[in-house]
């Protein structure tokens, strides 16, 4: 076997003694002071290293921490990034998992985590108000990004002040004249309960806004074909406001293929200020977050809840997408 990775078998066939009882000895649980320093000398003798998962695992603890978000979503991407390096600094690993914007994937994630037995769980939820959330035990720490888990007692919580977001896209739409908008959100009927697309609506009646809300795929290619269904309609809205990025790049394209020319034939806001907002022509006006403080405060609440959740508010960048609305 030389050159080979010795295992715990082979420690317990050198030993004579079963696997449970060779694990015991090594970790000093069980067996007597001879057998336990017979077993590490072999051990060390052999160069027989311990696997530290499997460590972890007899101690009730992995080391992993399940990332679940609609990856998709071209910000989500970067968040559970951003989310791994973190946890890989403060020596855990992540479990990415891709719940694709869909409320039925992300209940096999969540019952995926719990059959891993995994640490914790970093969460952009698409369904929060959903109870399988409960299927992770309170053993296992779980903070959701952007929604709180209202099913979930005792969930940590990063969450977004989207009221404020929402409004401030809206208003500056409205305040150049907009009054026929369109909401691009990703989401599907299954979830109509996300709260930035609830407060789109209450945002938009206060404004004296026609606001024409639709609900597309995460996906940017994907999300195309019910942009331009969008922009084809017969009283088509002068701007469009999408509650992510991926969206507004989906708009972008559909309004290329149309022959509208952005901004002068339509305006087009988004949600995330991902990195290709500024590189876009022209460039996307968008809410921006300040994602290494909210990846500070999601991994920080892996030791515990914090009282009051933290909520992160975004600030509006604008850039070439929106303009008045040509008369």
């Amino acid at each position: 076997m030389s050159g080979q990775r010795r295992t715990l078998q082979d420690l317990a066939d050198a030993a004579g003694l079963s696997l449970a009882a060779t694990s015991y000895a090594l970790r000093g649980v069980r067996g007597s002071p001879a057998t336990i320093t017979r077993v590490r000398e072999l051990a060390e003798e052999l160069g027989y290293t311990v696997d530290p998962i499997a460590r972890a695992l007899a101690s009730g603890r992995t080391g992993s921490v399940g990332v679940s978000g609609s990856l998709r979503d071209l910000w989500q991407q970067d968040l559970s990034v951003l989310l791994t390096r973190a946890l890989r600094s403060q020596g855990s690993y992540a479990t990415i998992a891709d719940a694709d914007a869909d409320p039925e994937q992300e209940r096999l994630i969540v019952e995926q985590f719990a059959a891993q037995r995994v640490d914790g769980a970093l969460v952009s939820p698409v369904d929060p108000t959903a109870k399988y959330w409960r299927l992770l035990g309170p053993e296992v720490a779980v903070v959701a990004i952007g929604d709180a888990l209202t099913a979930r007692p005792g969930t940590g919580s990063v969450l977004f002040d989207n009221r404020y977001g929402v409004r401030a896209a809206l208003a500056h739409l409205a305040g150049l004249g907009h009054r026929r908008i369109g909401l691009l959100a990703p989401a599907l009927p299954s979830t109509p309960g996300r709260p930035a697309q609830v407060l789109a609506a209450e945002v938009a009646s206060r404004l004296g806004v026609d606001l024409v809300e639709i609900a597309a795929p995460a996906a940017t290619v994907d999300a195309v074909e019910v942009a331009a269904e969008l922009l084809a309609a017969p009283q088509r809205p002068t701007g469009v406001f999408c509650l992510s990025d991926s969206l507004a790049f989906a708009v972008y394209r559909a309004a290329r293929e149309m022959g509208l020319r952005l901004p002068d034939d339509l305006s087009v806001v988004g949600y995330d200020d991902h990195q290709l907002a500024a590189l876009v022509d022209p460039g996307l006006t968008t809410m921006a977050w300040d994602e290494d403080a909210i990846v500070a405060a999601a991994v920080e609440q892996l030791a515990g809840p914090a009282e009051p959740a933290p909520l992160f508010r975004p600030e509006l960048v604008v850039r070439g997408s929106t303009a008045r609305p040509a008369t």
